[in-house]
């Protein structure tokens, strides 16, 4: 069959940097998932967006789609006809639906019976006849959070609509979308061209448009835009910060990038690094720079939408732009300064966190004493954790903080270490918020942990002991990366806390502000239901995940321990049988009503397969012992593996339901006591 090359572009206004390629691949996904639907092949499909356009291009689509057989099967013709042989009215009312006659219909036959059969070929529609529909169908589906009106029209979409090309090949498809009629006029760029530019066909699109300077394929431009920025970079000895959020909003910025080098003044740089790198990036949509040792020096890189003949002028703009920001950063340093962070506690009155919980220094009071008591666990200096979690809000407060949000916990340090506070407490202060994100940095020392666990295990009690746990995919309290955040600090940092302790600790500072009876249970519940994410992430088996969650072990190092045990078990040539073994006892005790002995007596053991056993397991229970009481699980486990043969043996020549009440109840109580074994570890039942 024959085929073209499609192209559809919508031409607008200037679309919002950061959903750019959010409506971009959603555009690509309505219309990809609309011609698979529609039996259209192709052998490639790409998506184009720059700040004026949405485009998609589909590479050897063929003309039409394939003739189909339709089928359709009527009454039986025992029901069709009556004796006499005229038709039924259910028969007639088919054949009319059909467009046919009753005598027009064909027969099908089959080894239960014969039907009335309407079949006829429908042939295929053409692309030129699908595309329009399509094109709406896929922009009506865009995720637009705010469409807007234009002009004096009804029609709604994220910006004004300029241009609508649907080309095949070289013909214009006939056809309108948002009040725009399909053309073969493409915009080109702002300032770069004149007017509309002609695509005489399909296959030309990205030509035509970089003739027209627009670098029209996203990935294209933005690896322009790294290379770019990579060499100015290096021109001026340095290297950039390229941040992919940024670069892709930069990206969506420009259809013709050039990079220049600006420069700030040298002073700027006696304020901390992070509001000044925070104001380029936010507010500018600069890229700040490094010296080798990774200080910030006073260059920044910008990439401008226009090739100016007087790149100079270009840059003392973005020069004398990027001046006020940084000053208004260095004001607040100033100002800040003149206040220390203890001096902000009382400020912190004014600050909800929330109503039912109380205020910001409420928290930060808590956040204190949980952090004192986690310092005792830790054998740390509880005075540095109290004073460290006394102080972790203050920075709020601060004009930098108000302006630059994202510099909460770094100015706490910058500004305690002005103040006279130690290294630990300062640096405690940067950490408690750490990690914020999957793969972020942990804290650094132990008093930073105490403060970052605290203040994660505050939010959560607090807001399970007054019933408003994350509900769906609403959680404003960030509650789950709460939970994975102490899960990850505790385990990877080594620290021997118990998370029920820490939970009821915090219940009591609460006083009388939880209403949730079940606090304590709700909390660790939440957090046991995150060790899952946490693990999968790490590749670990679901069934070796739920092995462990049934003993609710509340010690994350000690849940990592086990975890690493049953997984090193599961690879055994002797797991598959003692977990199908386990899974059978348990089944044989649930269903066993009356009470078993303290102790397996020997003299009760009529079988040499059960003497064996349990001459076996007691052995090897004298081995495990030592090794469970130092938490070494995957030894101990190694050891039970050991029962694999005598389990065996037992299952084969051993009637456990005997009729002898004593000897049963007895071989049950051994099979228990072998059973609680294994499961004192993980429940390995559930292993598959």
């Amino acid at each position: 069959m024959t085929t073209e090359t499609l192209l559809i572009e919508l031409g607008t206004e200037e679309l919002p940097p950061k959903s750019l390629k959010t409506l971009a691949t959603a555009f690509y996904d309505g219309i990809k998932t609309q011609l698979d639907s529609s039996d259209l092949s192709y052998s490639e499909i790409k998506w184009f967006a720059t700040p004026r356009r949405l485009a998609v291009q589909v590479i050897d689509l063929v003309t039409k789609q394939q003739d189909k057989i339709v089928e359709k099967r009527g009454p039986a013709v025992n029901v069709a006809f009556d004796d006499a042989g005229n038709a039924s009215k259910a028969a007639q009312g088919w054949a009319r639906s059909n467009g046919i006659t009753v005598e027009e219909a064909e027969r099908l036959t089959t080894d239960k019976g014969e039907w009335l059969l309407y079949r006829a070929t429908v042939a295929g529609k053409s692309v030129e006849e699908l595309i329009p529909d399509m094109v709406t169908t896929a922009l009506n589906k865009l995720p637009i959070a705010k469409p807007m009106r234009w002009g004096n029209e009804r029609i709604q979409f994220i910006r004004p609509v300029h241009t609508l090309t649907m080309l095949f090949g070289r013909n214009i498809i006939a056809g309108e979308a948002l009040g725009v009629s399909s053309s073969n006029q493409l915009q080109g760029h702002r300032f770069h061209s004149e007017g509309l530019v002609t695509l005489e066909h399909a296959n030309d699109y990205q030509a035509v448009l970089k003739s027209a300077h627009v670098v029209v394929d996203f990935g294209e431009r933005q690896a322009q835009i790294v290379k770019q920025i990579e060499a100015a970079a290096q021109n001026i000895g340095a290297v950039a910060l390229i941040d992919e959020e940024l670069l892709n909003e930069v990206t969506a910025l420009v259809e013709w990038p050039v990079t220049l080098v600006g420069t700030f003044d040298e002073d700027f740089l006696n304020v901390p690094a992070e509001p000044l790198i925070y104001s380029m990036k936010d507010h500018q949509k600069y890229f700040p720079v490094t010296d080798k040792a990774g200080e910030l020096v006073n260059k920044f890189i910008f990439v401008a939408n226009i090739e100016s003949k007087e790149p100079n002028a270009v840059i003392f703009g973005n020069e004398k732009v990027i001046r006020p920001r940084l000053a208004d950063a260095e004001f607040f340093f100033k100002t800040d300064k003149k206040q220390s962070l203890e001096s902000r506690l009382a400020s912190l009155e004014s600050v909800l966190f929330q109503k039912q919980l109380g205020t910001l220094k409420a928290k930060s009071e808590r956040i204190a004493s949980l952090s004192q008591y986690i310092a005792e666990q830790l054998s740390e200096n509880s005075a540095d954790a109290y004073r460290a979690g006394l102080l972790s809000k203050t920075d709020l407060m601060s004009e930098m903080v108000l302006e630059f949000p994202q510099v909460q916990g770094t100015m706490g340090k910058y500004y305690a270490l002005h103040d006279g506070e130690n290294n630990n407490i300062a640096q405690a202060l940067e950490d408690q918020y750490r990690p914020r994100f999957a793969g972020d940095s942990l804290p650094e020392a132990n008093i930073g942990c105490a403060v970052a666990i605290s203040d994660k295990i505050d939010s959560l009690v607090g807001i399970f002991g007054i019933n408003q746990p994350p509900k769906g995919d609403k959680d404003p309290f960030a509650l789950r990366r709460a939970a994975i955040g102490c899960i990850r600090i505790i385990i990877e940092k080594q620290l021997d806390l118990d998370l029920l302790s820490l939970i009821n600790k915090s219940i009591e500072l609460f006083g009388d502000k939880l209403v949730n009876n079940n606090t304590a249970n709700d909390v660790l519940d939440f957090i046991m239901g995150r060790f899952r994410a946490f693990y999968q992430e790490q590749g670990i088996s679901v069934d070796v995940i739920q092995a462990v969650l049934a003993k609710k072990p509340s010690a994350p190092l000690d849940f990592e321990k086990r975890i690493k045990a049953v997984t090193y078990f599961g690879e055994l040539a002797e797991a598959a049988t003692l977990a199908a073994a386990n899974k059978r006892v348990g089944n044989i005790l649930a269903k066993f009503d009356g009470e078993l002995y303290q102790v397996f007596n020997l003299e009760l053991a009529s079988e040499q397969a059960e003497r064996d056993l349990a001459d076996v397991y007691q052995k090897i229970s004298l081995k495990v012992a030592p090794l469970m009481a130092d938490k070494n699980y995957q030894a101990a486990l190694t050891e039970l593996a050991a029962l694999k043969a005598p389990i065996d043996t037992f299952f084969d020549n051993v009637m456990v339901m005997s009729d002898d009440e004593a000897v049963k109840i007895n071989r049950l109580t051994l099979l228990n006591e072998i059973r609680n074994s294994f499961f004192a570890i993980a429940d390995i039942s559930v292993l598959q």
